[in-house]
């Protein structure tokens, strides 16, 4: 497989222009130029600041610094899962049944696969790196151009500038995937940057379900992972989207999501964040054709100082388009929670349906949730609403299940699974609702001790 340009032996990749330079030395034209004008937008764009409504919540003079950060240095694992770490066995092990599956350690795409009827029927699965000489026409249409495109923010630039590798999927048109396709990425280096990109494209009616999952162990120190993920599902498709954020302390998770919905489109996504110490997800869906549905699910248990960080938004571009979403989080140790969301509708986007609801279980004292829903209504014919609530566990859930005999330890657990479990059933995923759920129930039992 092609991977990018490393930086010769003594030398530190910072991120910076000449790393840009090391990155796209045998990359076609088009991407050198992508790269270096992110990089320029990059330069000239501030760093966020708590003065920004976006970020009022998140201090990143105090949560990152990415002067110290470099470039993964480490070389493509081979592709052999003997010699893969055993906790990304374990993880794989764990899924159910797969249309293909991608490995990715330390940023190298090291194994791909895609069954062969599907492949024989024009899907593509495989690195990001490998798709930029094998389908150029395809990666150089869709790559950082609509959906997110460096002009999207510091780290959206960031990203576009630096990006080593990546995943692309690609289905044709009427092509439907019963079983999802599973990624699985393992992350070791402490003080590295990683950055990545998702790109998938789902041409007309369409189906197929994409489960990403990053995991690591705790890292000694402060670990960057940036990922820019570009969903376009055109008019009649079907294409559903999780995230499974599993990092170890000392990780700062940051990922741009977009989803671009056409006409009669069904675009769904799922967030679940359980580790790292910050999370930042910024997600806007955008309806772009008449009948398109997004729902919009998300699913966050914080310990400790976790932060987690949900930027959302829903735009609804055109007339009589749906979107749902649901993020329900709990909240135990010190950790926080902010989620800020908004529902846009555009004017002429009549008969929009659109709900917005953030539901936090606080099961600490020290815990905190900030909830920051909000409407931007710009036609007159719609169904828009939004809520959300911050509340402790409920007391009298707790005396009935314990009047039915379980004891408080088991009753709290019961209530929070319950509480949470809303969020899985409405996309209940081969393998992913057994691994979240086997998580959940390993915090609540850190709770209990």
């Amino acid at each position: 497989m092609a991977q990018a340009t490393l930086a010769p032996e003594g030398v530190t990749q910072a991120l910076s222009a000449e790393a840009v330079e090391r990155i796209s030395a045998d990359e076609p034209t088009w991407l050198q130029e992508r790269r270096r004008h992110a990089w320029s937008v990059y330069e000239t764009t501030p760093m966020p600041t708590t003065k920004l409504e976006e970020w009022r919540y998140t201090d990143l003079k105090k949560k990152l610094d990415l002067a110290p950060l470099r470039l993964s240095e480490g070389t493509a694992a081979p592709d052999d899962p003997a010699q893969w770490p055993e906790r990304l066995r374990e993880a794989m092990d764990e899924d159910r049944e797969a249309s293909g599956h991608i490995v990715v350690i330390d940023g190298h795409v090291v194994h791909a696969d895609i069954s062969a009827d599907l492949a024989k029927q024009g899907v593509v699965l495989g690195s990001l790196q490998d798709a930029v000489e094998q389908h150029a026409a395809l990666v150089e249409e869709h790559l950082a151009t609509e959906a997110v495109p460096a002009e999207e923010g510091k780290f959206a630039a960031l990203n576009a500038a630096l990006w080593t590798d990546g995943v692309l999927l690609y289905v044709p048109k009427g092509v439907q995937l019963e079983a999802p396709v599973r990624i699985t990425r393992w992350l070791t280096e402490s003080g590295a940057a990683y950055l990545s990109r998702v790109l998938i494209v789902a041409e007309q009616h369409s189906q197929v379900s994409y489960v990403d999952e990053v995991l690591s162990d705790d890292f000694e120190s402060q670990t960057f992972t940036s990922t820019a993920v570009e969903v376009i599902a055109k008019d009649g498709a079907q294409v559903q989207y999780v995230a499974v954020q599993r990092l170890g302390k000392g990780a700062f998770y940051q990922s741009v999501q977009r989803t671009l919905a056409g006409r009669d489109a069904t675009l769904d996504t799922l967030n679940v964040a359980l580790g790292a110490s910050v999370t930042r997800v910024d997600l806007n869906a955008r309806l772009l054709g008449p009948g398109a549905n997004s729902d919009m699910l998300g699913l966050y248990f914080g310990d400790g100082s976790q932060h987690f960080d949900f930027n959302t938004s829903q735009d609804h571009i055109k007339p009589n388009t749906a979107s749902d979403l649901l993020y329900k989080g709990a909240l135990d140790g010190s950790s926080r929670a902010v989620f800020r969301g908004i529902i846009r509708v555009y004017p002429g986007a009549q008969k929009t349906d659109a709900y917005q609801t953030n539901r936090n279980l606080l099961l600490s004292p020290h815990a905190r949730a900030d909830s920051l829903p909000n409407l931007e209504i710009e036609a007159d014919d719609v169904k828009c609403s939004h809520g959300a609530t911050v509340g402790e566990l409920d007391s009298e859930a707790k005396f009935y299940l314990m009047s039915r005999g379980l004891n408080r330890t088991q009753a709290e657990r019961l209530v929070v699974m319950g509480f949470l479990g809303e969020v899985l059933a409405k996309l209940p995923l081969g393998g992913v609702v057994e691994k979240v759920s086997r998580v959940i129930e390993q915090k609540l039992a850190q709770h209990e001790g």
